[in-house]
């Protein structure tokens, strides 16, 4: 009875994508149709440091590291060192933009030094997905500028006119 049954082209088809949509809810059961994860671009970000343009052309300096200090004990026979963590180091950190008529943020900013006080700030660094929405946020803590370069002019180039200032701090943290 059953002998001569040939399946539809159509029913095999849906029971291939059931079985499809299947594997995906028990491989990853709150959303099985996420799309994969790929690296974010680093051209499309944000600094809000409290000046009034928060747009750049390069961020740099994000580095984190870990002092290592040798250790050798003076009771073991083998002459080697140990190594140990030590303290926690972060790097300074660039900030690259034009230069804009009318806007003397940096220069006001690295001008706010007072004897041994200096204004600190935190600056939020954001990189942001394709539709402007932050996705992955630096904490910068208590930063202040060490240093302010203004931009090389060159009667023979053609380039955009560029500032840049030199941010110390106290670290970071990652929100994401």
């Amino acid at each position: 009875m059953l002998t001569n049954f040939k399946p539809m082209p159509w029913i095999i088809l849906l029971l291939l994508l059931i079985g499809i949509i299947l594997w995906l809810v028990i491989k990853n059961p709150k959303n099985p149709f996420i799309m994969p994860s790929y690296p974010l671009p680093a051209y499309h970000f944000i600094a809000d440091w409290g000046g009034s343009r928060i747009d750049f052309t390069e961020i740099s300096g994000l580095d984190q590291f870990i002092e290592v200090i040798p250790v050798r004990q003076g009771g073991n026979p083998v002459p080697e060192f140990q190594k140990m963590p030590g303290l926690q180091k972060f790097n300074n950190i660039i900030l690259k933009r034009g230069v804009v008529k009318g806007d003397d943020d940096f220069y006001k900013w690295i001008n706010s030094q007072a004897g041994s006080t200096i204004e600190r700030r935190d600056v939020l660094i954001k990189l942001l997905d394709h539709e402007h929405n932050p996705v992955f946020t630096w904490k910068v803590k208590s930063a202040f500028p060490i240093r302010y370069s203004g931009p090389v002019l060159k009667a023979s180039g053609s380039e955009v006119a560029m500032e840049e200032l030199e941010l110390a701090h106290e670290g970071f943290d990652v929100i994401s």
